[in-house]
C-alpha cells in the first residue's frame, strides 16, 4: 500500500469537501470525447490536477507511474480541451467531456478501448 500523498491546492474548499479520494489521495477521471459520447481514456486527479484542469481548460492529470503532473497533449500534441466536468453520486469518480485532439491513448488509437474487448458469455444473460 501507498502512503497517501498530500498536496496543497487552490481547489474550492466545497468542491474538494465534495471529493472521495482513494488511499493515494486520487480521484478517477473518466474521459469523454463532448458531442459524441465515446470513452476516450481514463486517468488519476488529485485536488491540484482538478484544480488546474477547471481553472485552465485543459486537461491534467496525476502520473502514478511517474509520480508527476502531466497535462494531456504537451509534449505528443494530442490536446484534450475541457468542455465539462461532474462529479458523481458518490464523489469517487469524475466524467471530464473534452474535445480531443488526435489521439488520446498513449499507444496513438483514438481511444484507450480500441480493439480490447473481452468475451462476453451470453449465458445467464437477459
Amino acid at each position: 500500500m501507498s502512503e497517501s500523498r498530500v498536496v496543497d491546492s487552490a481547489l474550492d474548499p466545497a468542491v474538494a469537501s465534495r471529493l472521495k479520494r482513494d488511499r493515494d489521495g486520487l480521484v478517477c477521471a473518466v474521459v469523454q470525447q463532448h458531442g459524441t459520447r465515446e470513452v476516450l481514456m481514463v486517468g488519476w486527479m488529485d485536488d491540484e490536477a482538478l484544480h488546474r484542469t477547471l481553472t485552465t481548460g485543459r486537461a491534467t492529470y496525476w502520473s502514478r507511474s511517474r509520480s508527476e503532473y502531466w497535462r494531456k497533449g504537451d509534449t505528443s500534441g494530442h490536446v484534450q480541451h475541457v468542455r465539462s466536468v461532474a462529479l458523481d453520486c458518490d464523489g469517487d469518480a469524475l466524467l471530464v467531456t473534452v474535445d480531443q485532439v488526435g489521439a488520446a491513448c498513449h499507444t496513438g488509437n483514438r481511444s484507450c478501448f480500441d480493439g480490447r474487448d473481452l468475451p462476453v458469455s451470453s449465458e445467464g444473460g437477459a
